[in-house]
């Protein structure tokens, strides 16, 4: 069994204790020190991923917990724009229950033997979802006046990139449901 104590797990748990920093910072109002911070944590998942397949560091821990750090990370910064009306709550809605189904779909998949690996759409609605987080919190700067714009803008791609991505994983793993 590889060991835990590996640069791979090591990024992934730095990322792990920067999500209440980053929520603390963007929750205060201080959106370009959330940013660096959001910045750095989404650099990190990058980081493991490489190193943990470049250098064989490959662990079962790392398996679980990197793409739950990702998944709260993104979900922390979602909750705290409902709350401050940057994004409406069904819309988050949505995005928690494609979490919710992709995970039940992977639990199945798992009780027959079968790993459903991350997809294409799947890594791209992660690489959306996080941009558009970062331009909402500095959309004000951004675009003075039109702020507004712009986060409804991030939230159609999040959702856009959201339900295809559930529906890709969905039609392409079918025969696991049957």
């Amino acid at each position: 069994m590889k060991s835990l104590n590996t640069t791979a797990n090591k990024l992934t748990m730095l990322r792990i204790l920067m999500i209440p920093i980053f929520m603390v910072l963007l929750y205060v109002g201080k959106c370009t020190a959330a940013l660096v911070v959001y910045i750095i944590a989404c650099l990190t998942d990058a980081l493991d991923g490489y190193i943990a397949r470049h250098y064989d560091q490959v662990t079962d821990f790392g398996k679980l917990v990197d793409p739950l750090a990702d998944k709260v990370l993104v979900m922390a910064a979602l909750c705290i724009y409902v709350e401050t009306g940057k994004m409406p709550g069904w819309a988050l809605a949505v995005v928690i229950l494609r979490e919710f189904a992709v995970s039940g779909l992977r639990m199945i998949a798992l009780e027959k033997g079968k790993v459903i690996a991350a997809a294409r759409s799947g890594k791209i609605k992660t690489g959306v979802t996080m941009v558009s987080i970062c331009i909402m919190m500095i959309s004000d700067k951004l675009f003075p006046g039109k702020g507004d714009l712009c986060d409804i803008i991030c939230v159609i791609l999040i959702l856009i990139v959201t339900v295809i991505s559930g529906i890709d994983y969905f039609y392409t793993n079918r025969k696991m449901i049957n």
